[in-house]
């Protein structure tokens, strides 16, 4: 498959191109674009390579929207966002047809902000529970705001320190909120979740952590007669997610390089 290039996007999108090339929006170093373009095309190759139909999120938290702004000059428009604060000020500073992805953990009182103040919010990848579907629903409803896509996050791997759904009751409440006619703004799209670091060091020939997801995914479609997409895997362990049947995966450092510490305030 032909990966996205420069003199492609031009040919295919000239119009968007020379927008940005036009625009005030924050522009990368030649070098810089250079690099991005290379790392983000060489984990392109490696996706599609296990399975073309699989979406790349470029996960851009803690860098600068001059990167962003690197790869959607060559068509890139899924980005990835861990932190609501970050992802609010790059949407109101960058091109609106960006679709941005909220990847991290969402806290209640974020709910409002995240669906509020960000109109392109492509998907929310994090829902955890009940009640914060319906403080993006409702907040979403307020705003008269397009319908979300969600993904709700379940803790297949069942460490303390992570979020997501344990129990299948609650995860088929949520769907069923989600399914009912009180939901006019959210829009179930998959299972999301973030396998174990030692299941993605592991030498298994499966993932277990993403078996679990699958296995979830099954029980859930045939239930509800639906297709769930599955969002999992990352830099560590995309390539085994995508072989376990992802249809996301969300790839951050391995295309923007190392990423500075958060600054708390």
């Amino acid at each position: 498959m032909k990966l996205p290039t420069r003199s492609h996007t031009i040919l295919n999108n000239t119009r968007v191109f020379f927008r940005y090339m036009s625009s005030s929006f924050p522009k990368p170093t030649k070098s810089r674009a250079t690099e991005l373009e290379s790392n983000y095309n060489t984990i392109l190759a490696k996706v599609h390579a296990l399975n073309p139909n699989t979406k790349l999120v470029a996960v851009s938290k803690f860098k600068p929207s001059s990167d962003i702004m690197a790869l959607y000059s060559i068509g890139v428009r899924h980005f990835g966002e861990n932190y609501v604060q970050e992802l609010v000020a790059k949407s109101e500073e960058l091109p609106k047809d960006i679709c941005w992805h909220f990847i991290g953990g969402l806290q209640s009182g974020k709910c409002k902000d995240l669906s509020n103040k960000v109109s392109n919010l492509w998907a929310v990848e994090t829902v955890d529970s009940l009640k914060k579907c319906r403080q993006l629903n409702n907040a979403r409803e307020r705003k008269e705001g397009d319908v979300i896509n969600v993904y709700l996050q379940v803790n297949t791997s069942g460490e303390e320190q992570k979020s997501g759904f344990l129990q299948m009751s609650d995860l088929e409440e949520t769907i069923e909120y989600i399914q009912s006619d009180e939901c006019k703004k959210l829009k179930l799209v998959g299972l999301m979740t973030i396998g174990s670091i030692s299941e993605s060091k592991s030498d298994h020939e499966e993932n277990y952590d993403f078996k679990k997801l699958v296995e979830w995914k099954h029980k859930l479609d045939e239930k509800y007669n639906l297709d769930l997409e599955l969002s999992m895997g990352m830099s560590s362990d995309f390539e085994q997610a995508i072989k376990q049947g992802s249809s996301s995966v969300r790839v951050g450092s391995s295309i923007f390089g190392a990423r500075p510490p958060k600054v708390e305030n």
